[in-house]
């Protein structure tokens, strides 16, 4: 698939099949800077995939991991993208088996940025499968949220670099990244230990604990849009931390989830802000 448009069309059908949460606001990025973050979305989402796969065993999932992270570094053809997908083709969704035509998407002065940080997760998730998830303390659970989520806020803030000059901290875009994942590993509690008794809770954490290192970085997160400008880029992260907030306030009251209409007045007076 090399035709820009028909691949635009497609990414944009497989972005709204794998998330209705980010379809909208990647939509309203403008031009080239939505076609970076849509193809790092969908790159990101691929190699998701594989850790979460339940067909994959242990071995295949932290091999292919591996493998992916170590050819992206380097220059590499399609050819040898689809040979490490081969023996796998039948286990794996669409998102993964199409990991090369979402790359080819990425505007080519953005790729560096996407593949860097593609790489650096695929390394860092194969690393925590290999180990079952095992989180004992405060600095693993650091270690796995910087991994699967703080560097989704390192890289944005390299795209908004490269696309309109904008200087973001390291350190609160990760921060931003982590506490988005937390509130996640919060709300999917109990799904995910009925997932072969996978635990996010360091050892002796209770609820609380959790709620607190959520809160502690939402708020490094909100310090991280005080450098953005008001503008799509500023609505793209802002709307995600205000529904990250009010779903601990839900959860907290004993709600299992924000309502629609909440997620729409929470959308509404971000925007009206």
């Amino acid at each position: 698939m090399t035709d820009k448009k028909n691949l635009y069309d497609r990414a944009k059908q497989v972005l709204m099949e794998t998330s209705r949460t980010f379809f909208i606001p990647i939509s309203k990025l403008p031009d080239e800077l939505e076609e970076a973050v849509m193809s790092a979305y969908l790159c990101m989402r691929a190699i998701d995939e594989i850790e979460d796969s339940a067909v994959l065993s242990t071995e295949e999932k932290v091999n292919l991991l591996n493998k992916i992270s170590v050819l992206i570094k380097k220059p590499f053809t399609e050819a040898e993208l689809a040979a490490l997908f081969e023996p796998y083709k039948s286990s794996l969704p669409a998102v993964t088996l199409e990991l090369n035509d979402w790359i080819v998407l990425c505007p080519e002065s953005a790729t560096p940025a996407v593949l860097s940080a593609t790489s650096e997760m695929a390394e860092g998730m194969g690393k925590w499968v290999n180990k079952a998830f095992n989180i004992e303390t405060e600095e693993d659970l650091d270690e796995y949220t910087y991994y699967v989520a703080g560097l989704v806020g390192v890289m944005l803030s390299d795209l908004w670099k490269w696309y309109d000059g904008t200087d973001c901290d390291r350190d609160l875009a990760v921060g931003f990244g982590r506490g988005l994942q937390a509130v996640n590993m919060i709300r999917n509690r109990e799904e995910d230990l009925s997932r072969d008794g996978v635990d996010f809770f360091p050892n002796g954490w209770e609820m609380k604990d959790m709620f607190t290192y959520a809160r502690r970085n939402l708020d490094l997160g909100d310090e991280y849009t005080k450098d953005l400008t008001v503008g799509p880029v500023y609505y793209f992260c802002k709307i995600p931390l205000a529904l990250a907030f009010s779903t601990l306030d839900a959860i907290e009251a004993g709600q299992e989830k924000l309502t629609r209409n909440s997620v729409m007045e929470i959308v509404n007076e971000v925007v009206a802000e």
